[in-house]
């Protein structure tokens, strides 16, 4: 038998054997199973509290892929206030979006996938088992019926919830072939009419930008075009190696795809090695005369003095997406290809206070807020602030001229922030409430009392409300 040593101070964990460390571990996730599964039944209870009427419409959410917003859950569950996601995902250090998506998975699995979520309370099936299938059942297209989702919660139930990607796509377009839930085109093979699960997307994260300047791309495409994307990125490759390349295939396939979607060659070496006759298609058309094939604006921002932002790969910016390291070779790279398009913004210093005399914000200002906020300035939200509505954070008075008054909120660089449309509406529609305490520094206090403080560091909670009959002791 193996045991642990334990040393001086150490805790009783710390001396158990093999065995009951094993043990531990289990007892450790059986815990955190069971927390989480608490976490669903509070959420879908505090959607309960927040029917629609009690604060705004009812809440839908973005599908990546998708063109149009989907409701929270499915047919059957009820409707939930739309601002009340927020609140719920600030408590928990989480998106609004993340938060969204909890309790249009606790509705789902409460009210269309019962037994599933009778074995989650009682310990059979881990909530994130669940929480996969229910978002499965939420988006599938055509729509499920509550008899439809009530199907394939039955058979995910007989196997607790062991059940793959795979398979329940299966089981899915099963159900919606049981169900007649699709209208089959009357020349197709009857078997594959009713077929009609469509996974197929293409998304950039591009809220997610590696500090080696790399960003990650997930695609869901028909089969044909995975394998004719296979052959031309693998072929791409293959003729980088040949014309001299010595980057890892893995890069190399990087590349080849960058050159699909800019058709044209990463790299133009005349040379030829190993049998492999490298042919290059030139006419009588130059590179000035093309079209250029990459139109760059870039907005990183790099310290004059490069003090503390400094890596092993050389001197480093940030990325204005989501306050990324940028190294400054890379920037020099992407700029240097003729077939670039570059263009230069004027630097702005984001100390010097900016003021305009209506309520419309000039360019200028809009800019220089969006450098400062870079991204929406509403707890845990990451959405770029180039995307985002510049808000009045005191709202601005139409009557104060009119009434001889000062102007409340003027427009002036020290009263705008940079909002996402939700949290704008948010904002102007509920009881949140935010002021900027300094430059780019945000205080908010939600409608139940808790307080953070946005700046651009992240979300940071400030101290909690007290507790319902419980005062807070007064510091003296």
């Amino acid at each position: 038998m193996i045991e642990v040593a334990a040393g001086p101070g150490a805790s009783e964990t710390d001396a158990l054997t093999a065995a009951g460390l094993l043990a531990s571990i289990r007892s450790a996730r059986d815990v955190e199973n069971q927390a989480a599964a608490e976490q669903l039944d509070l959420a879908a209870r505090w959607a309960d509290l927040h029917p629609p009427e009690s604060t705004h419409s009812a809440a839908t959410f973005a599908v990546p892929g998708c063109e149009h917003e989907e409701p929270i859950a499915g047919e059957g569950t009820p409707l939930v206030a739309e601002f009340c996601v927020a609140e719920l995902g600030t408590v928990l250090g989480i998106s609004t979006v993340a938060a969204k998506k909890l309790i249009g998975h606790a509705l789902e699995l409460r009210h269309r996938l019962p037994r599933l979520w009778d074995q989650v309370h009682a310990g059979r099936v881990p909530a994130w088992r669940a929480r996969s299938v229910a978002e499965t059942t939420i988006h599938t297209n055509p729509a499920l019926t509550r008899e439809a989702a009530g199907f394939v919660d039955a058979q995910v139930a007989a196997v607790a919830g062991r059940i793959g990607p795979a398979q329940l796509d299966r089981l899915v377009a099963e159900t919606i072939k049981r169900y007649d839930l699709a209208v089959a085109d009357p020349t197709a093979d009857p078997e594959d009419g009713y077929l009609s699960v469509d996974p197929r997307h293409v998304t950039v994260h591009d809220d997610d930008v590696h500090f080696a300047g790399t960003m990650r791309i997930e695609a869901e495409v028909d089969l044909a075009d995975a394998l004719d994307f296979d052959r031309a990125v693998a072929h791409g490759a293959a003729t980088q190696k040949a014309l001299g390349s010595t980057e890892s295939l893995d890069a190399r396939r990087a590349k080849a795809l960058g050159d699909l979607a800019r058709t044209q060659t990463a790299l133009d070496l005349l040379t030829s090695g190993d049998g492999f006759e490298a042919r290059s298609a030139r006419t009588s058309t130059t590179d000035a005369d093309l079209p250029p094939a990459r139109e760059m604006v870039i907005h990183a921002h790099f310290d004059a003095t490069l003090s503390g932002d400094t890596t092993v790969f050389g001197p480093t910016g940030r990325m204005e997406n989501g306050q990324r390291l940028v190294l400054l070779d890379q920037i020099q790279a992407w700029c240097g290809n003729t077939r670039t398009q570059v263009t230069v913004k004027p630097v702005i210093d984001l100390n010097t206070p900016l003021t305009a005399q209506g309520y419309d914000i000039p360019d200028r200002i809009r800019e220089q807020v969006i450098l400062r906020d870079r991204t929406c300035v509403f707890p845990d939200c990451t959405r770029p602030a180039r995307g985002c509505d510049i808000d009045h954070v005191v709202p601005w008075d139409e009557d104060a001229d009119a009434e001889g008054r000062p102007q409340p909120g003027p427009t002036t660089t020290s009263n705008l922030a940079a909002l996402c449309r939700f949290h704008h509406r948010l904002k102007t529609h509920s009881p949140w409430r935010y002021a900027m305490v300094a430059p780019g520094v945000f205080e908010w206090t939600a409608p139940h009392g808790y307080r953070y403080r946005r700046d651009r560091h992240g979300t940071t909670e400030l101290d909690p409300p007290d507790p319902p009959g419980i005062p807070r002791p007064r510091r003296r």
